[in-house]
């Protein structure tokens, strides 16, 4: 299963909406997705700085056809609203679940429904999202969803029926965790595709270790500090810059070897083409799957049925 990064699939006639689409690796999958010919929407919470990427992108993909939409993943009616107009339009070929916090709060925040900010922003949010906008996405012949994780999901435990951190936050579990409910969502969401029988594929990613001190500089979208380039590039051999890691989510979305269910990350864990990749045990467990489903229905209050 081999991968060029720089001879993409035509997608002309695709359309792919990104969230959290203005910066880091959601910016440069949607460069380049449009550099491929698909039509690109960019689902970002800040119109300015939609706007700034979207500029960027004309600016470096001439002719591109893209466009910005409000989403604040974090806010149930931003959620809505964002998923009443994706139902408006013919078609989604991807959904691609991007948006998130990489560097949460030291201490523990919390949403307007009282879900953890971090768990909000990086799960619930796109949770809603995707099953409010299911019937596009139904009508839409061999769509995907492809959902971001992170490698960090090697490194943490995952107490199921502690997703809120309630008395044991700390930054870094509230990435960790949420990332690890990240990708159980999205193994389990293939599962129930697959027994419903829909032509629907839930494709799960990662990046790799991707830093913005070794990513392009793009003005109003990357503009990493001399002190950051210098510091990003000392750990060169075995980091890359956010455009590389984009890679993999653009393969997950274009690549028609993909199927519902694959994980794919950097050939070489950290870098490199994308590939084939090993999910943890805990990310596929179909028990540890089925209850945070429930979970993520409680937490939300949208029911989500993948029904024949």
């Amino acid at each position: 299963m081999t991968w060029d990064p720089a001879a993409v699939p035509n997608a002309h006639g695709k359309t792919v909406v990104v969230t959290g689409a203005n910066a880091g690796v959601g910016y440069f999958a949607s460069e380049q997705l449009a550099a491929a010919g698909a039509h690109v929407v960019l689902a970002c919470r800040s119109p300015e700085r939609a706007e700034a990427a979207v500029s960027a992108i004309r600016r470096r993909v001439p002719g591109a056809s893209v466009e910005a939409t409000p989403l604040d993943v974090a806010d149930a009616g931003s959620v809505t609203e964002a998923a009443d107009a994706l139902l408006q339009r013919e078609r989604v070929d991807v959904l691609l679940l991007n948006a998130g916090i990489v560097h949460p709060p030291a201490d523990r925040a919390v949403d307007a429904r009282g879900n953890e900010l971090v768990l909000s922003t990086n799960v619930l949010g796109h949770f809603q999202l995707t099953a409010l906008a299911f019937p596009v996405l139904e009508r839409t012949p061999g769509a995907r969803i492809v959902t971001l994780g992170s490698l960090a999901t090697l490194l943490s435990r995952f107490p199921v029926d502690d997703l809120q951190l309630d008395g044991s936050y700390n930054s870094w579990n509230a990435y960790a965790q949420s990332k690890i409910a990240a990708q159980v969502l999205g193994f389990e969401l293939d599962r129930r595709l697959r027994a419903a029988g829909k032509d629907i594929a839930s494709v799960v990613v990662h990046p790799g270790y991707s830093t913005s001190g070794r990513t392009p500089g793009i003005r109003g979208v990357n503009q990493p500090s001399k002190a950051k380039r210098f510091a990003d590039n000392l750990q060169a051999a075995w980091t890359q810059g956010k455009d590389h890691g984009a890679w993999v989510p653009v393969r997950a979305a274009l690549d028609p070897e993909v199927r519902g269910g694959d994980f794919l990350g950097p050939r070489w864990v950290t870098k490199g083409a994308p590939a084939r990749a090993l999910a943890t045990r805990t990310s596929r467990d179909r028990t540890v799957g089925a209850r945070v489903w429930e979970l993520l229905e409680e937490y939300t209050g949208q029911r989500f049925t993948v029904a024949p």
